[in-house]
């Protein structure tokens, strides 16, 4: 599978909310960068965190654009997230069953078949502007 194939793939499962193949594309020792926050290790953090996410939100995106380098060892996704906030997360405004439109952006280091890094980019500010 190409890299790009892989993203696809990625971005498929989440889509379908089939977190089982979602998880599945990452590699055990995964490096996820977390909008804005913090940098989590091990798909054990990166399951948890989707937990939370799907208990908060409501997404899929849209409009997926997907690119590899030319070695096939990283790429990056451009798409548009449409979403809706369906419970409070921490550090920020109540959830109201607010929905938004965001565009944003990844990009995936890729070893071994798997993916080894998701670095995630959004603007926080539009989506604060959005749910507020």
């Amino acid at each position: 599978m190409t890299a790009t194939e892989l993203v696809q793939a990625y971005y498929d499962a989440f889509n379908a909310g089939d977190m089982p193949a979602f998880l599945a594309l990452l590699s055990e020792d995964v490096v996820h960068d977390i909008n804005q926050g913090d940098r989590q290790m091990g798909k054990a953090a990166f399951a948890a965190f989707m937990d939370k996410m799907n208990r908060c939100y409501k997404e899929r995106l849209s409009d997926i654009v997907v690119m590899q380098s030319a070695d096939g060892s990283r790429a990056a996704a451009e798409f548009v997230v449409h979403g809706q906030y369906l419970a409070n997360d921490e550090g920020l405004p109540p959830a109201q069953g607010q929905t938004y439109v965001l565009p944003a952006g990844a990009f995936f280091h890729i070893h071994c078949g798997k993916i080894a890094r998701v670095t995630n980019y959004y603007n926080l500010n539009d989506w604060v502007e959005q749910v507020c």
